[in-house]
């Protein structure tokens, strides 16, 4: 009894562990992105081509970390789900 308890107390780690990977990557990039940018606009004179450059770079990095990030969480899903599936048959 204690052990089927305990697994449904932890439901959600994995779930915030997701949602806290997937929103540093959101967010990271992009603040590194802008202040990059503002820096180098304001250190060689061109308004905002730099922040531009670095926001745009941001945003594939954003968007490669994003796409890795949920297919390696999918695999993981799947491993888990085929685990279930193989303990309800040797059951």
């Amino acid at each position: 009894m204690a052990i089927n308890s305990n697994k449904s107390e932890n439901w959600w780690k994995p779930a915030l562990d997701l949602f806290a990977k997937i929103s540093g990557w959101i967010v990271i990039p992009i603040l590194i992105g802008l202040y990059l940018g503002k820096w180098l606009d304001n250190k060689y004179d061109k308004s905002p081509t730099f922040l531009l450059i670095c926001v745009g770079v941001a945003f594939i990095i954003t968007n490669v970390g994003l796409v890795l990030n949920v297919l390696q969480a999918a695999r993981q899903m799947e491993k888990e789900a085929n685990k279930k599936k193989e303990e309800k048959i040797k059951i």
